[in-house]
């Protein structure tokens, strides 16, 4: 098959999957176009004799259990990335958290435990994920929570050795090692939510599902922005609050990059897609909870 995509909708030839066929395309820049083309081989008929020629074609929305059934591999054209392979069980699990239907060798069951709302799957989708990682994001949280408790004493080391940093870096490794403090605790269970963060995102993104799809209120369509900014202020301000969680940076420079990221993030949101926003702020405010929990502590251990 051969096809050109417009994110949400796709346009398909499936010559007949029995004969070879050559796929060439071709780039008109006179005209600013791309030209897809299959030829098939050539077809003798003979006087009196009639023969057919077949093909397919198709042109509409990339859902793809429909695209998968025209011709393998056609569903592909949803372009989740790299990252595929973690998007499609995914979008399987956002769709059954959705209508409660399964797929089983390619026939769809209805369990009916499906909650009808693609913006209220789309938050029971976050809090299973942040379930599976629990434990992980735990760990990152309470290696924060205690270098945000030792920063005063962090800072102090700094200043009494203002003029002497190797040894100011020795003294705060011993600090790490009396207090069992890792540095890279924080950041190593994140690297690895992270490529399935990344897929989450590509699959709200490019779901076709999604489109007109209404929420709740003024939310009609998750595909588009929020009409009046509810939620990217609301993603802002989740934001804002984490980042009061999380301990202050050493670097000046790196402090103030901290307090505006929120704004700046906040102005990005303003223009993505509900559907993307929502599940932002979903796992916005369940990371607060998390962290808030293992702060608070942390803080009161002695």
């Amino acid at each position: 098959w051969l096809a050109m995509a417009q994110h949400y909708f796709v346009t398909a030839w499936v010559p007949d999957a029995q004969q070879k066929n050559h796929y060439s395309s071709v780039h008109l820049e006179k005209r600013g176009q791309y030209l897809l083309r299959f030829v098939s081989p050539t077809l003798k008929v003979a006087p009196g004799e009639e023969k057919v020629l077949y093909a397919e074609f198709y042109a509409g929305p990339k859902q793809q259990d429909k695209l998968e059934a025209i011709s393998p591999g056609l569903n592909m054209t949803v372009d989740y990335g790299w990252l595929w392979f973690i998007s499609q069980p995914i979008f399987a699990l956002l769709v059954f958290l959705q209508s409660g239907e399964v797929s089983v060798f390619g026939m769809d069951i209805d369990i009916g435990m499906g909650v009808g709302n693609w913006g209220v799957a789309i938050i029971l989708l976050t809090l299973t994920i942040k379930a599976i990682f629990f434990k992980l994001s735990a760990t990152s949280y309470r290696s924060m929570a205690k270098m945000r408790k030792v920063a005063p004493e962090m800072q102090r080391i700094k200043e009494q050795n203002k003029n002497d940093k190797q040894k100011a870096q020795m003294e705060t490794m011993k600090l790490f090692q009396r207090e069992k403090i890792n540095p890279l605790g924080g950041c190593l269970p994140m690297l690895v939510q992270m490529p399935v963060f990344i897929a989450l995102y590509y699959v709200l993104l490019e779901s076709v599902e999604l489109r007109q799809a209404p929420f709740f209120l003024w939310i009609n369509d998750l595909s588009v922005m929020d009409p009046y900014f509810v939620l990217p202020i609301l993603m802002g301000a989740s934001m804002f609050l984490q980042t009061r969680l999380n301990p202050t940076p050493a670097d000046p420079m790196q402090a103030q990059v901290m307090k505006w990221m929120p704004v700046v993030f906040s102005v990005f949101m303003l223009w993505f897609p509900a559907g993307l926003v929502l599940y932002w702020l979903t796992n916005n405010i369940l990371s607060i909870a998390q962290q808030w929990v293992i702060t608070r502590k942390i803080e009161n251990e002695g």
